[in-house]
C-alpha cells in the first residue's frame, strides 16, 4: 500500500485503486458526492476522469495512467479546450441533481471569501492600489453559468508520451464561472497550450479577460489562508505577489 497526501482527503494506493477518505468532516459531502456525478459525467467528455465508487471510509477509483502535466504544445491545449468546451455545456440542472455543488451556495461560499478579502488583506495594501484590488475582487464576484472542475491546474491533468490520459482531483466541482477553468490554461500554461486551447474553445473576450483576473487572484488565497491559520511568513510573502499581480 502507498500512501499519498492531500489537503482535503486522505489518499492511499492499493493495487489498481487510489482510495480516498476525507480529512475534515465539511470535505465528505463533496468527496461522496463524486460517486453520483462523476460516473454521470464521465461519458459527456473526451477525456478520462475518474468513476469513483462508495466505500465504507469514503471513495475509490481506478488508477487512471500519466504523470502530472510539465510540459506541453498546441495539441495538449487542443484536448484542454475540446474538454473544457464539453464540459461548460454540460446541463447545469442535471450537474446539480447528480452532485455539483449548487450556483446559489457557491456563491454564499464565494461571497464569505470575497468579503474577507475585502475586509482583511485590502487593508494590508498601500492605499494607492487599494481601489483596483476591491474592483478586482467584484470583477469575479457573481458569474455562475457552468458545470466547472474549480481547480484545474497541472497537478491534475495526467499525461503520458505527450498526451493527456486524466484529469483528476473533482471535490471542489461545482456551477460557477467557465473563466475559472481557463485561468490556469491561458495564464500559467506554455504558449502552444494556451494557442490550442483558443483555437478550439474560442471563448468570449469578457471570458478570456476574467480567466486573467482569476489569475490574479490566486495569490490572494495564500494570503487568506496565511491570516486564518496566523501565518504570518506567508501573509508577508503573499502581498508582494499580490500588488505584482494587480
Amino acid at each position: 500500500m502507498t500512501i499519498l497526501g492531500g489537503w482535503d482527503s486522505h489518499a492511499w494506493i492499493d493495487g489498481p485503486w487510489i482510495h480516498r477518505a476525507p480529512r475534515r468532516p465539511a470535505v465528505r459531502p463533496r468527496l461522496l458526492a463524486e460517486a453520483t456525478l462523476l460516473p454521470w459525467l464521465a461519458p459527456q467528455l473526451p477525456l478520462p476522469i475518474p468513476v469513483p465508487e462508495l466505500t465504507t471510509d469514503g471513495v475509490r477509483h481506478l488508477l487512471l495512467p500519466g504523470e502530472p502535466f510539465t510540459d506541453g504544445g498546441i495539441d495538449t491545449g487542443r484536448a484542454l479546450g475540446a474538454f473544457l468546451k464539453a464540459l461548460h455545456a454540460v446541463d447545469t440542472t442535471e450537474a446539480v441533481a447528480y452532485g455539483a455543488l449548487d450556483a446559489a451556495t457557491a456563491t454564499a461560499e464565494k461571497t464569505a471569501f470575497l468579503d474577507e478579502c475585502r475586509d482583511q488583506i485590502v487593508p494590508l495594501l498601500p492605499a494607492e492600489v487599494r481601489t483596483a484590488a476591491t474592483e478586482l475582487l467584484d470583477r469575479v464576484a457573481n458569474v455562475r453559468t457552468a458545470p466547472v472542475h474549480c481547480d484545474l491546474g497541472p497537478d491534475h491533468i495526467l499525461m503520458t508520451g505527450g498526451r493527456i490520459t486524466g484529469i483528476i482531483d473533482w471535490t471542489d466541482a461545482l456551477i460557477g464561472d467557465p473563466a475559472l477553468d481557463l485561468c490556469w490554461p491561458l495564464n500559467g500554461a506554455p504558449e502552444a497550450v494556451a494557442e490550442g486551447l483558443l483555437e478550439v474553445y474560442q471563448p468570449a473576450p469578457d471570458l478570456v479577460e476574467r480567466a486573467t483576473d482569476w489569475a490574479r487572484l490566486s495569490p490572494w488565497y495564500g494570503v487568506h489562508r496565511g491570516l486564518l491559520l496566523d501565518l504570518p511568513e506567508d501573509v508577508a510573502n503573499g502581498v508582494p505577489e499580490i500588488l505584482a499581480a494587480l
